[in-house]
């Protein structure tokens, strides 16, 4: 049995057997909905002592005081100093490439002047408080503390506020330092549900933030879609993808390992390639099978790729490009010669990949664009996370004397319509003879 499946074009049934593979049932386990659903409420009804309570229950951390939870600053910095300086190069070096690339993104404030003195604009500001949710124990994730937490503080938000669980009172300390390194705030040293509630409602101890951003397990995504109105989320991600568009002049063992890159996330992770070259496709086949025993989380990888990758052979690399569209991917590579031209076609994608060079793998650590990314098609109408996420836009509106003229005509006589006479009223009061609305 191959280790992922071929399709074709060519084949009557494709569009049937596409569906079939980008189906991903997102629907809720009901058992953690419901957990996640009698934490918030505890949390938001009894605050520190319900997260004490959940802490000391699923973390296993006996915490008198919710205070104590905090992670002092000084533990960060210690973690920083002990790394490896090679590793705490890396990190200084994706952080830097990181803000570099966001400070890009920095909307500014506008306004412009009509002919009558009227000023129109938009206020550009930061949010006050945003909470970063990063998942701790074994899992180590600096890369996406960086992610999160420099956006944020390029948009210039005052304060980000950390969480991550502690499970037995281990702390991550290269997770730490990214926190030294990405200018988080503070540190909690919580996590689960739990954590979710306490910075969207706030407790005794913590001050509620404006927006909840990074990843979780189950119950941590339960807890964010939960919370969304209260406070803003970033998204609820599926499983991780990836798309390969090729021409069949790369290296077949890097498209294998490429394909490997975002496999190896877990099970339900995707991962597909697009080629004209059957021959090629047969190689990266080879290529998957020669490589997949050396690698470490190769149970996961093989799961990943039966049961949601394929290979596909397209009519064209047009035609590619339309099924790309289609499929709107967290990430496309468009491993090809003239990559641009191709890319001139995607109109769906949350990170576009351009040339045999550009792995996939760059983007996650230290390319400089954002690697929290739209998944399961949702590129179609959302973005990357980046500074605009930590920024909000009041509209600016200063009528004029002699604007007032004009516009309160047109509203009034809009409220008329509408049946709302103190709409009109309030224009009509503002409406002054003397005044030449020529």
């Amino acid at each position: 049995m191959p280790s992922i499946k071929r399709l074709s074009t060519l084949s009557d049934d494709f569009q049937s057997s596409l569906r079939t593979l980008l189906a991903f049932d997102a629907s809720q386990d009901e058992s953690i909905e419901h957990a996640t659903a009698a934490i918030l409420h505890d949390v938001r009804q009894r605050g520190d002592a319900a997260v004490l309570d959940y802490t000391r229950r699923y973390d296993r951390v006996a915490a008198a005081s919710v205070p104590e939870l905090e992670i002092d600053r000084r533990e960060w910095q210690a973690a920083l100093d002990a790394l490896p300086s090679d590793q705490r190069a890396a990190l200084e070096t994706a952080a830097e490439r990181v803000r570099r690339y966001h400070e890009h993104q920095r909307s500014q404030t506008w306004t412009y002047t009509e002919p009558d003195g009227t000023v129109l604009g938009q206020k550009v500001t930061p949010l006050d408080r945003v909470g970063l949710y990063v998942p701790g124990g074994k899992a180590a994730y600096p890369s996406s503390v960086l992610m999160n937490a420099i956006p944020a503080k390029v948009a210039g938000v005052p304060e980000v506020v950390m969480v991550t669980p502690t499970p037995d009172g281990v702390r991550n300390p290269i997770v730490l330092a990214a926190a030294a390194i990405g200018g988080v705030d503070r540190v909690w040293g919580m996590g689960g549900a739990q954590a979710v509630g306490a910075l969207a409602y706030g407790t005794q101890s913590i001050d509620p933030v404006d927006k909840i951003v990074g990843p979780g397990n189950a119950y941590v995504a339960a807890a964010k879609r939960r919370v969304f109105g209260t406070v803003g989320i970033d998204m609820i991600a599926g499983p991780s993808e990836i798309l390969v568009i090729c021409d069949g002049t790369t290296p077949a063992d890097w498209i294998a390992m490429d394909l490997f890159s975002q496999a190896e996330h877990d099970e339900l992770a995707q991962a597909i390639l697009l080629c004209p070259d059957a021959g090629y496709l047969d190689e990266v086949q080879a290529a998957i099978d020669r490589l997949l025993p050396t690698m470490p989380r190769a149970d996961i990888i093989r799961a990943s790729l039966g049961g949601r990758g394929a290979l596909i052979h397209v009519r064209s690399l047009d035609e590619a490009c339309e099924i790309a569209n289609y499929i709107a991917p967290e990430h496309l590579e468009i491993s090809t010669e003239q990559p641009g031209q191709w890319a001139d076609k995607i109109r769906h994608a949350g990170a576009i990949f351009l040339g045999r060079y550009s792995s996939e793998s760059l983007g996650d650590y230290c390319a400089g664009p954002n690697h929290v990314l739209p998944t399961s098609r949702t590129a179609r109408f959302s973005s990357p996370l980046g500074v605009y996420d930590f920024q909000k836009r009041s509209s600016l509106i200063h009528i004029s004397e002699s604007g007032a003229q004009t516009l309160g005509r047109v509203a009034a006589k809009l409220a008329y319509g509408e049946g709302l006479q103190a709409h009109a009223a309030s224009a009509e009061y503002r409406l002054n003879p003397t005044v030449s609305t020529a």
